[in-house]
């Protein structure tokens, strides 16, 4: 493994257990703050926002700043015919780091509040309405990336990607996991931002489709000749 990579899983493990960190931590900060439902929610998904999007500008130079498998699983899909091309075992690898990272960021949120390390939520999530609701979010969130790769304007990935994510919060039933690690880390704490383990793999299994559904609707209305590929850097990005 050279340098680089090593760089790329690093970033990858560091940066989706801050990702977690802040999702989880702000969630048992504001319970232990409020009663108020709709300013928990407030609160959780502006310090989500703003939190991803500082740690994709951070991080994107070093590895990409996907922090999510089904970013990775798009870069490399879209990438396998161009100059950035990696292989199987890389994009494999960058998701190992992801969950484990995600692992480590809701133990890290549960320690920092004493709260109860590891520990499987019991908050179960589930129903047709919130499994359409990780569809939507998680299809909007591989639009906005790869349509920005495509038309070459990287430089609002930050900004756009933690925007869509704050606002889904909002506008889905689910809150907007569309996120496979974030997903799985989130299994592992019994605070406000939990999801019982047993609703995971249905969350992951509808984030997956929203991201086919995303990735294939960004290239369908941004088509790009092979001569252009670099501008085709999506999925360097997170969330």
């Amino acid at each position: 493994m050279n340098a680089a990579v090593g760089r790329r899983l690093l970033a990858e493990f560091t940066g989706t257990g801050l990702l977690v960190a802040v999702v989880v931590g702000s969630g048992i900060a504001v319970t232990r703050l409020t009663t108020d439902g709709a300013l928990r929610l407030l609160v959780n998904s502006l310090v989500t926002a703003m939190g991803l999007a500082v740690l994709i500008v951070v991080f994107i130079q070093a590895g990409g700043a996907h922090f999510n498998p089904v970013v990775t699983a798009a870069d490399w899909i879209l990438g396998r015919h161009t100059p950035r091309r990696y292989g199987l075992g890389q994009a494999a690898a960058v998701m190992a780091c992801q969950i484990a990272g995600a692992i480590a960021g809701a133990a890290l949120a549960d320690a920092m509040f004493a709260e109860p390390v590891l520990s499987p939520s019991r908050h179960h999530r589930g129903g047709a309405p919130l499994l359409l609701s990780e569809v939507v979010a998680t299809a909007g969130l591989l639009f906005v990336i790869v349509a920005l790769a495509r038309t070459g304007r990287l430089q609002h990935v930050a900004w756009a990607v933690g925007a869509w994510i704050g606002a889904a919060y909002w506008f889905t039933a689910s809150t907007s996991f569309a996120n496979p690690a974030v997903t799985i880390g989130r299994s592992l704490t019994t605070t406000y931002a939990g999801i019982a383990p047993a609703s995971v793999p249905a969350f992951i299994a509808a984030q997956l489709a929203g991201g086919a559904i995303g990735t294939g609707l960004a290239v369908a209305v941004y088509p790009a000749r092979r001569s252009q590929v670099q501008v085709e850097q999506p999925a360097r990005l997170a969330g």
